[in-house]
């Protein structure tokens, strides 16, 4: 078969690519990931009894804030990532944004509380169950995340896995934050945002063994 005649034939019958299939698919895992996360929540720890204060309610707010700025910009980020040449589209400094915010917020807080009751803020009495929680409730988020980026065809695999532990991170801090009744903002910003970023080191772990194609 000659060039031109193999050409043609390849040409033939070529149906148009659904430029938006990818962000269709990571949309949906969002929303099955957070459906999850609040599911896991809801059965196994349940719901802070205080949520009818104004207090709570507040502070509560804040921790959305932070959880949801950070995956409303991981997700924008993996989109990209998940098509080939997408590491070229992204910036760091975005995604690193609301852990920039959160800690500052910390840093003033600190600032202007006794230094006797650091320890306390830092720390507060979830710690331990902040640690194990997040990580592990991120666990489906994460496995629908993969499956939508799996959609495309990502060629810097670390990196997407990474940014899909990031958006699967704070898709969990989002549902824990229901339940979690330590409220200070240096216990939101090391324990939130270190667990988050556990799940965005296990991503980029992953991502080679997950991603590949």
């Amino acid at each position: 078969m000659k060039t031109d005649d193999l050409i043609a034939a390849l040409s033939n019958n070529v149906e148009p690519v659904d430029r938006r299939l990818v962000s269709r698919a990571v949309a949906i895992a969002l929303g099955l990931g957070l459906v999850a996360a609040l599911g896991l929540v809801l059965a196994g720890l349940g719901v802070r009894a205080d949520l009818t204060t104004p207090r709570a309610v507040s502070f509560l707010l804040l921790k959305l804030a932070f959880a949801l700025g950070t995956v409303g910009a991981a997700s924008v980020y993996l989109t990209r990532l998940a098509r080939p040449g997408g590491e070229r589209k992204i910036s760091l400094g975005l995604a690193a944004l609301p852990f920039g915010a959160i800690m500052l917020l910390a840093a003033i807080s600190l600032g202007q509380a006794p230094s006797s009751h650091w320890d306390r803020m830092v720390m507060g009495d979830q710690w331990l169950e902040c640690l194990i929680s997040v990580p592990t409730i991120a666990i489906v988020p994460f496995a629908v995340v993969i499956w939508a980026v799996r959609k495309g065809a990502p060629t810097n695999l670390v990196q997407a896995g990474a940014f899909g532990g990031l958006v699967a991170g704070g898709v969990s801090a989002v549902a824990y934050a229901l339940h979690c009744t330590d409220d200070s903002l240096p216990f939101v910003a090391l324990w939130y945002g270190g667990t988050i970023v556990l799940c965005t080191l296990a991503g980029a772990a992953l991502g080679p063994r997950l991603l590949r194609w």
